[in-house]
């Protein structure tokens, strides 16, 4: 089976990119075949709104018909077993390379129907990771959760399951020194990446092996 990671941070060695490697750890120690893919590598845009995928009897109908160096990667996303999604938090939303690919992946799938069925053809479990700045109750005052609900939603309507997993208070800077940034007390920082986080890999890796556990079903 295939596991496939894609990631929405610019950074490939960080927070995000961590946790996602994680996650194929422990998909690939189930005996998964995995494959990490970095958005910031393809050249793309979101949704052109051409409706090609909705199009009656057309050669498109349930696929996107626009063609650039994000295609093959819808491709290979279509042919997963799980699909696992992750971006850092920038006000209060996923990248934009992540919207733009969510937007491309997502809506090709959404049917027009008066139950807005979904025309993938197969259900996968999809995951996704979120990372970000602020503490959990931070994130929780500023809304923050309610986006990732709604995504979690379409994803069960689009895929038949989806899961999510938060990354709070996550260390930005390799020498806090060197930046302003009088808003963090780098003591704090320094003491959650030492024990929140390895938690949070540990989090990640379970959900890889979950992951290839529920499609073996």
């Amino acid at each position: 089976m295939k596991v496939i990671a894609i990631n929405g941070s610019p950074r490939k060695n960080k927070n995000t990119a961590i946790l996602l490697n994680k996650a194929l750890e422990g998909a690939a120690s189930q005996g998964a075949e995995t494959e990490l893919i970095h958005l910031y590598d393809i050249n793309y845009k979101g949704c052109v709104s051409c409706f090609a995928c909705k199009m009656k009897n057309g050669k498109s109908y349930g696929k996107c018909a626009l063609k650039d160096d994000l295609s093959p990667i819808l491709e290979k996303a279509a042919n997963a077993d799980a699909i696992i999604f992750g971006s850092p938090i920038y006000f209060g939303s996923v990248t934009g390379a992540m919207r733009s690919f969510l937007e491309r992946f997502m809506f090709q799938y959404l049917g027009y129907d008066t139950d807005y069925s979904s025309l993938f053809g197969k259900k996968v479990s999809t995951g996704f990771i979120y990372t970000m700045n602020v503490t959990d109750e931070r994130m929780k005052d500023l809304g923050y959760e309610q986006g990732f609900k709604s995504s979690e939603m379409t994803m069960k309507r689009l895929f038949g399951y989806s899961e999510s997993l938060i990354a709070n208070d996550t260390y930005q800077f390799d020498d806090y020194s060197k930046y302003v940034v009088t808003a963090f007390d780098k003591k704090k920082k320094a003491k959650v990446r030492e024990e929140q986080f390895p938690k949070d890999c540990n989090n990640a890796f379970d959900m890889g092996i979950r992951f290839v556990k529920q499609s073996s079903i």
